[in-house]
């Protein structure tokens, strides 16, 4: 339980994503099963690192700013709401439902239209597979993008807490639907989202860019003219691929890009375009982006370095430990004093970076690795002040690090 700080709000503030956690990976491990049973690939281990690591970039962010963001929705709540609207009443959850997929609708779209709010929404498009755990594959700074879209309903009078429980109930019914094991359902995809729907959504064939803006309900897209069923085998992922595994290039790599065309360009109103236009937009002094190409499944190569056995091993152990560590972090935020939320946050954080660079096959790899397992010794001796903890820790450090020692690639292997 994270606990609101904000606007006098003082009452338990349940963390539904944190909850979830145990149910994510159980449903992630039926997929896989199930998968394999009908023998289909829909899981490649790189791949799947950089969408939990996106996912556990996310949420230790928020463990950080969310009651920021709280905050200043319930600043607008308290100050400029229109109408009182009671919690204990069923109809306010009906409408703080439908208000917040009515304006994640629209936060969707213009993400998708407009290049710095596109900035921090690739992430979750840059997987190009197609799984529930690129559900989890989320941007860091999509909760501040999202944010002035959810103003309108402090001032429409609904309530933080159900703000929050709506928000967060969006956000998991959308997790189901990332996947290919389902097929089409019928007529309920007039009305709600589904897989099929989602895979269109997260396609890159020419007829399916920039559809199915849709969170829970598909409405607003039939209203607004963005509906698109179905019809042909998807590819996904970008139409200008990330081509990398490293969860940290994943969640910036287009602001990279977008202040490389902002350079080539000398007038200031054409660097303010870069970031405001939409994706296509190239400014003068920059050559056009070519018209989208058809794909097809059978002929779309995705992006697949050669990742040693011994290295995939190591990282799967330490995923799971950091998957542990983080979602600790997440229930026990309120507990823990800052600078041991710090401390855990950044080695997660080191975590991350580490494993992008193992599959980059850079050469500062294995020191960063090295030096977060003996930072990890010195937090836990710090913060637990106990020896045994701090003999434990120390001995698992160096374990660790004769362990990947044993395993870390060839230096032939390695990039400069």
């Amino acid at each position: 339980m994270a606990r609101a700080r904000g606007g006098g709000q003082n009452a338990p503030v349940p963390n539904y994503i944190a909850l979830a956690v145990p149910f994510f990976f159980t449903f992630i491990g039926m997929e896989i099963l199930v998968a394999r049973r009908r023998r289909v690939d829909v899981y490649r281990f790189g791949d799947s690192v950089v969408d939990i690591g996106s996912g556990i970039f996310q949420q230790i962010g928020l463990v950080f700013f969310k009651f920021a963001l709280f905050a200043t929705y319930t600043f607008f709540w308290e100050r400029f709401r229109l109408v009182d609207l009671s919690p204990k009443s069923p109809w306010t959850w009906v409408l703080g439902f439908l208000l917040v997929d009515f304006f994640y609708y629209w936060w969707h779209r213009l993400s998708h239209e407009v290049n710095f709010l596109w900035a921090a929404h690739v992430v979750h498009h840059s997987s190009e597979d197609y799984n529930l755990a690129v559900a989890l594959r989320q941007s860091v700074l999509t909760p501040w993008t999202i944010q002035p879209f959810h103003l309108p309903l402090a001032v429409a009078g609904v309530p933080p807490l159900v703000l929050l429980a709506c928000e967060s109930f969006n956000t998991l019914y959308q997790f189901w639907i990332h996947t290919q094991l389902v097929g089409k359902l019928g007529p309920l995809e007039r009305v709600v989202n589904t897989p099929s729907l989602h895979r269109v959504h997260h396609a890159i064939n020419p007829r399916y860019l920039d559809k199915n803006y849709g969170g829970t309900f598909m409405i607003w897209d039939r209203l607004f003219g963005t509906y698109e069923p179905e019809t042909e085998p998807p590819v996904y992922g970008l139409v200008k691929p990330l081509q990398n595994f490293n969860p940290w290039w994943a969640q910036f790599h287009y602001w990279a890009d977008l202040w490389k065309r902002a350079a080539r360009t000398p007038r200031l109103a054409d660097k303010a375009r870069v970031f405001l236009k939409g994706p296509p937009y190239a400014p003068p002094g920059m050559e056009p982006f070519p018209p989208t190409p058809q794909v097809h499944p059978a002929t779309f190569r995705k992006y697949e370095p050669e990742i040693p056995a011994a290295i995939k091993r190591y990282v799967f152990v330490h995923l799971v430990l950091v998957i542990a560590g983080a979602t600790a972090l997440m229930f026990f935020e309120n507990d823990i004093a800052l600078p041991g939320l710090a401390a855990g946050g950044a080695l997660v954080y080191l975590s991350l970076l580490g494993w992008g660079g193992f599959f980059e096959g850079r050469r500062w790899a294995v020191p960063l690795e090295l030096a977060r397992l003996a930072l990890i010794a010195v937090a836990a001796a710090a913060f637990t002040r106990s020896l045994p903890v701090a003999i434990a820790a120390a001995l698992g450090a160096m374990a660790m690090a004769a362990w990947l020692l044993r395993t870390r690639p060839r230096p032939a292997m390695l990039a400069a």
